[in-house]
């Protein structure tokens, strides 16, 4: 898996301000060192098994650093959404040693964190067990990073829920709240965009279940139901609405949905719980002239 080409065409403003995150002037360190240009390669291994994600974000920290003279290479013998072990070779580099020291804790630092993400993800999918229901990841992500990191739940082989408050309509209890009842956030959000977006609405009882088909919507979350509400809840929506269910869920309780007939589940916990996967760049070498 790749990335997509729109994805690729905004990741760029994001690295440059991981960048200039890094480096607000220059890189002491390095540039009190080595004075002249001289190419090295590195090589990147992963210290633990995991789901490898990010690798074109990686690279393109080091091609945006050295933009100038176009001097990275890369030699790649792991592709995005591989399964890597301890000490894997993932890829080596060929570039200025300047900007391999400058560039790759950045570079690091995304690769590790969606390949982190990557992981989690495949791992809660199996403990879901039921390829009739499909994961969504949330908007707890990261600030800066959510184009990163739901990639990365998408290679892990989860789904994407909406990307943006843009993206698609959904009446949470707030929303519910503002409105008066379920039936009016409804109305109000048909007459808003009658026909172009689906209209989604969360509830947390089954009296808020019976509104929400009643007044039409399109999708009902079940958010924090305990799993026999979540069952009456399923006989009273009768496949009149997409059914997901949402609420704490991560890897430990994940399971306890396999088998009821409802369309997503969806967990912040992909996101905002997933530890990095460990990798690091070692063995550099200057290449002879």
């Amino acid at each position: 898996m790749n990335l997509r080409k729109i994805d690729k065409f905004q990741m760029d403003d994001s690295i440059r301000m991981a960048l200039k995150e890094d480096i607000t002037s220059e890189d002491i360190s390095t540039n009190a060192i080595y004075k002249n240009y001289r190419m090295a390669e590195i090589s990147l291994y992963s210290k633990e098994d995991g789901i490898l994600a990010g690798l074109d974000v990686f690279k393109r920290v080091f091609e945006l650093f050295e933009l100038l003279d176009n001097s990275v290479e890369f030699t790649e013998y792991k592709k995005d959404g591989d399964k890597v072990l301890n000490k894997d070779l993932i890829l080596k580099i060929r570039a200025d040693v300047k900007t391999i020291l400058s560039a790759e804790r950045t570079a690091l630092n995304y690769l590790q964190r969606m390949s982190g993400i990557a992981t989690y993800t495949r791992k809660i999918v199996e403990a879901l067990d039921d390829k009739n229901i499909l994961l969504l990841d949330t908007r707890k992500t990261t600030p800066n990073m959510r184009i990163f990191e739901k990639y990365a739940v998408r290679v892990g082989g989860g789904y994407n829920h909406r990307y943006n408050l843009s993206d698609a309509i959904m009446l949470k209890d707030n929303h519910i709240n503002a409105a008066g009842s379920i039936t009016e956030a409804i109305k109000l959000a048909r007459e808003y965009s009658p026909f172009i977006k689906k209209i989604e609405v969360e509830v947390e009882d089954l009296k808020g279940v019976e509104e929400a088909v009643a007044a039409g919507a399109d999708i009902i979350m079940l958010d924090n139901m305990d799993i026999e509400t979540t069952k009456k809840a399923i006989k009273i929506i009768n496949k009149q609405a997409i059914i997901e269910c949402s609420g704490n869920i991560d890897i430990t309780n994940i399971n306890r949905f396999k088998g009821l007939e409802i369309d997503y589940v969806s967990s912040g916990a992909i996101t905002h719980s997933a530890k990095i996967l460990d990798l690091s760049l070692k063995n550099l070498r200057y290449i002879d002239d």
